[in-house]
């Protein structure tokens, strides 16, 4: 603020101008599961705690090896496999409490209510309701969410999508082992028996399960597809980018599918291409393409047609929408006049320059229209501000029209 009275020279710092925006996380995902933390040292034992795990070692370290019953370690391996390597792990199995008969530890004790979790007496979340501690402890959220073997169970599945709403991020859900095609897709309608009866544009249904190949009994054995998955979209993330669909992507690490499905990209009456028409992400596998993922779009689909169904472009909203928030917190309480105004329509407009440039978005831009903004909100200090953009859709379905056009025989002799 200037002096009342200077006799001499004084310069005031005055800022202007745009600032700039940075983009969110996006290939971290969020596993809730359970690990035999009884084999680990004792100091190293979660529960119900996030734990940042971004390599193997530190995996083991903390959530033990493969064992039967336990899901953790067996998701941080698929995903691993893809090339991913950033993952928030909250175990719920805690040995002193989930116990057999003869009062030995036993995962299979663990019920829906401790993987959906709550708040406890101590005011501690649990459950994945912990990852919503993430910003807080890590300075992000997860964006990929998965509860491998637990989120077949229609309570675990539909608390994954109220969270994924939360935070802005994707829920990957899992058919039942044993699940046959046919009961797939009915399993979209009301009279389905299994957990797909959901129409949510934050929700990727997921088909079959997959094997692999088990070093510690020398068999093949069968796991969930969405833990894969949430791997081949984290490695997609951080190869090409949030805004490419994970679909038409080799997954690693697997042998087989739990079925064989027919797979042609020109048949429409292919299971491959019934389970996308239903909104069920699955799995290609035809002569010499190898186990690829297989579906753009997400459960909205076919209820919701609006471009948003599609996976990356559901994505690549969201991250639009929450860095700039996050980016406005510089210009939140500043006094509401033109500079203000421009400072922040240009900063968003500098962001959606870059996001162009990226290939992340088509094109867009950020306005302020004075006929939103009455006089009557700006004295509350309430602006408003227009943002439009448009992601690439993902190509999907290609159509040639042929023609035998007899004036090419014009052509012969010359």
């Amino acid at each position: 603020m200037p002096a009342n009275y200077l006799h001499g020279v004084e310069t005031i710092e005055v800022e202007k101008g745009s600032r700039s925006i940075k983009t969110v996380k996006t290939s971290v995902i969020g596993l809730i599961g359970t690990a035999p933390v009884q084999d680990v040292d004792a100091a190293d034992i979660t529960i119900n705690q996030p734990v940042l795990i971004t390599n193997e070692k530190d995996a083991q370290k903390y959530f033990g090896e493969q064992k039967e019953g336990y899901t953790i370690p067996q998701a941080l391996d698929a995903v691993f496999d893809q090339g991913a390597g950033v993952v928030v792990a909250i175990n719920v199995f805690d040995p002193n409490v989930h116990k057999n008969a003869s009062n030995q530890p036993d995962p299979t004790k663990v019920l829906s209510s401790d993987v959906i979790g709550t708040v406890n007496a101590s005011g501690n979340r649990t459950g994945m309701q912990s990852l919503k501690d993430c910003y807080s402890l890590f300075g992000f959220f997860s964006k990929i969410l998965i509860a491998p073997v637990f989120c077949t169970q229609n309570a675990v599945a539909t608390e994954l999508n109220v969270l994924a709403g939360q935070t802005r991020a994707i829920s990957l859900v899992d058919a039942p082992i044993g699940t046959k095609v046919a009961d797939a897709i009915s399993g979209r309608g009301a009279g389905g028996a299994i957990n797909f009866n959901y129409s949510s544009d934050r929700m990727i249904l997921c088909y079959p399960h997959l094997k692999v190949y088990d070093l510690e009994t020398e068999t093949e054995r069968l796991e969930p597809y969405s833990q894969r998955l949430a791997g081949v979209i984290a490695a997609k993330d951080m190869e090409k980018g949030y805004w490419w669909s994970p679909s038409n992507t080799e997954i690693k690490g697997i042998i087989g599918a739990e079925r064989q499905l027919t797979a042609m990209i020109n048949d429409p009456d292919s299971e491959v291409n019934l389970l996308n028409e239903a909104g069920i992400t699955t799995i290609f596998n035809s002569f010499g393409t190898g186990f690829r993922s297989w579906g753009n779009r997400s459960s909205a689909w076919p209820t919701v047609t609006h471009p948003r169904n599609f996976i990356n472009i559901r994505r690549t909203a969201d991250v639009l929408h929450e860095s700039v928030e996050y980016s406005m917190l510089q210009f939140i309480d500043y006094p509401i006049d033109n500079g203000l105004i421009d400072a922040i329509c240009e900063s968003v407009n500098a962001f959606i320059r870059t996001l162009i440039g990226r290939g992340a978005l088509i094109d867009g831009k950020c306005s302020y229209n004075p006929a939103k903004n009455l006089p009557e909100e700006i004295a509350l200090g309430h602006l408003l501000f227009d943002v439009e953009f448009m992601p690439p859709t993902p190509a999907e379905r290609i159509t040639f029209e042929s023609f035998i056009n007899i004036e090419l025989l014009r052509n012969l002799g010359q």
